[in-house]
């Protein structure tokens, strides 16, 4: 214990540093969160320009997006919520189509 101290004290705050983010593997993570956000942008970006103006056809009226249900004063914005739900299924299942693929590489290599 007391030799871990003293080799935490020589390495220093930059050491220190480089070890945390060595052991919790924090680049994996901003790589990960930067190409999430990336993915994200491109699905929504087909959603609104491929899939909803398929479905816009179907819809009377239009533009989709703008679908406001009116409860008195309250102004819910269904179709924009609609969008989002749309969104999240198809990043949700890309997700899980990436996971299923890296599961059975990975289950490949351990044999």
């Amino acid at each position: 214990m007391a030799e871990e101290k003293k080799v935490a004290e020589k390495k220093g705050a930059v050491g220190e540093f480089m070890d945390f983010l060595m052991k919790y593997q924090v680049i994996g993570l901003a790589v990960a969160f930067i190409i999430g956000a990336a993915a994200t942008k491109m699905v929504t970006a087909c959603v609104n320009d491929i899939i909803m103006p398929i479905i816009a056809v179907v819809i009377p009226g239009g533009d989709w997006r703008t679908q406001v249900v009116m409860a008195g004063p309250v102004k819910f914005l269904v179709g924009d919520f609609v969008g989002a739900i749309i969104d999240f299924i198809i990043i949700a299942l890309v997700v899980f189509l990436v996971v299923k693929f890296m599961m059975k590489e990975d289950a490949t290599t351990k044999r």
